[in-house]
């Protein structure tokens, strides 16, 4: 059995998150049982989420435990079997972690699937047609519940998430708008994502001249937002929000080092009598089969053009994931294993 690379979450940060609380090391392939498969992985999914499970501390997810593979979502190809259900060589998407090869029980409801790549990218299975793109589906789909002519806005505009909004919101016939950082992010998202507009927070120092921009932006103003960012992005969008307006809240990157977020008009939810509801969405398993079958759809045809971020080798996963929390990434941040 082969050798495997693995990457440990060490140590737990304290504040901002940093290399060292990380550590590669080898270890031993152990030998297949009856059942289980052995997948050598070829992308590796870097995700924000990844942050909060670094602590030690109360949330939707149990923390990522120390001396242990960092988990993760990951693709790959099955290189050894001893599952009747899967052969040497088929397409899978699964949790391998941070690591070049996993050991999986694929006998175990949901912990393995296989893919096709006819016309769907391998990669592709970790973003626009993975867990961001049914996160982006959820929350537009079941929260923002968008009527056509309505105008949906999300920040982190040109990410995994926000890069699958887009097109789904189009698809459904409204104007949307997107909030990123740097020209090239906002220029991508008009040109080549579809956004009706796209504001660069980066030009805006305050919440009060970000808000005024996105109501340039959304002359109508906003009947559905996704949350990605929090913090000022959050403070600036809500007096642009409608009377019942909706806010899918997903992340809030703003805070993940531990800072508090404070919200400094709260009162605007009364007011606008909004509906905000948080989600997470391996909580509602049901709806993935339809919403992968439309974003398999769309970018098998074109609709949808997720741009990806990759880093070469197992090795440079933490600075990659450092850099996604500070918005370096530019699309989808994979890890190409092979």
């Amino acid at each position: 059995m082969p050798s495997n690379q693995q990457i440990h979450l060490d140590n737990r940060p304290v504040g901002e998150a940093v290399a060292s609380n990380f550590k590669l090391v080898t270890a031993e392939t152990p030998a297949l049982a009856d059942g289980q498969v052995l997948v050598r992985h070829h992308f590796l999914s870097l995700d924000p989420y990844m942050r909060g499970r670094m602590n030690d501390a109360k949330s939707y997810a149990q923390p990522q435990a120390l001396g242990q593979t960092m988990g993760g979502g990951t693709v790959g190809e099955i290189a050894e079997s001893r599952n009747p259900k899967f052969a040497v060589g088929d397409k899978v998407v699964g949790m391998g972690g941070w690591q070049e090869y996993s050991v999986v029980d694929a006998t175990q409801p949901g912990a393995l699937r296989k893919v096709d790549t006819t016309h769907v990218p391998l990669s592709a299975y970790l973003g626009a047609v993975g867990m961001p793109g049914v996160t982006a589906w959820y929350g537009l789909v079941k929260i923002c519940v968008p009527k056509a002519g309505e105008t949906m806005v999300v920040s982190a505009a040109t990410g995994a998430v926000g890069s699958a909004f887009a097109a789904l919101s189009k698809a459904r016939g409204c104007r949307t708008v997107g909030i990123a950082g740097g020209p090239d992010k906002c220029k991508y998202a008009v040109e080549e994502l579809g956004y009706d507009a796209c504001i660069d927070y980066k030009l805006h120092d305050n919440a009060a001249s970000l808000s005024k921009a996105i109501a340039e932006a959304c002359p109508n103003g906003i009947d559905g937002y996704f949350e990605n960012v929090g913090g000022m992005v959050l403070d600036a969008v809500l007096p642009r929000m409608n009377a019942f307006g909706r806010i899918a809240v997903c992340g809030m990157i703003a805070g993940y080092n531990g800072a508090p977020l404070p919200l400094s008009y709260p009162a605007l939810i009364l007011t606008n009598r909004l509906t905000v509801r948080g989600f997470i969405v391996s909580e509602h398993m049901e709806i993935w089969p339809e919403a992968l079958t439309e974003l398999g759809t769309l970018v098998a045809t074109g609709k949808l053009k997720a741009r990806e971020s990759i880093a070469q080798g197992i090795a440079a996963a933490p600075e990659a994931f450092l850099g996604l929390l500070k918005g370096k990434n530019f699309g989808k941040q994979l890890v190409k294993l092979l």
